[in-house]
């Protein structure tokens, strides 16, 4: 399977690729990906930075948090990246915008912490309270 994977949003206004296995990936159970996705989990795959680069528009951004600023689509509000200080030099991206989504299965869940109490999404997986970053 080929490292070079590729994605965008809904409308197609925006377009992004990135070369990079498809490990590290989380299901993401925090508040503010709740509030800023409108869903109730958002799963994500940490890249390097370097390797991600955006081929169609100009995405828009929302600084979340003290340490996270996300990208989105500024015509149908899709989210599809999110930089945080807490790993420099890495990008998260979302996995519901890649064209495969269905190649790359979540292998934890981090901010279980704040995991709404009726959701049980793959049990089997590790989890973790907030999120462990080496």
């Amino acid at each position: 399977m080929s490292n070079l994977h590729s994605g965008g949003c809904q409308c197609g206004a925006m377009r992004y690729q990135f070369y990079a296995p498809l490990h590290d990936i989380a299901h993401c159970h925090c508040a503010i990906c709740r509030r800023c996705s409108g869903a109730i989990v958002t799963t994500w795959i940490t890249v390097p930075l370097a390797s991600f680069v955006w081929l169609k528009g100009v995405a828009k951004n929302y600084a979340s948090s003290a340490s996270c600023t996300r990208y989105f689509c500024a015509d149908c509000g899709a989210q599809l990246a999110l930089l945080t200080t807490l790993s420099p030099g890495t990008l998260d991206v979302t996995i519901a915008t890649l064209d495969n989504p269905e190649l790359a299965p979540a292998d934890r869940h981090i901010w279980v912490q704040s995991r709404l109490p009726w959701l049980r999404l793959n049990p089997e997986l590790p989890e973790e309270q907030q999120e462990f970053i080496p």
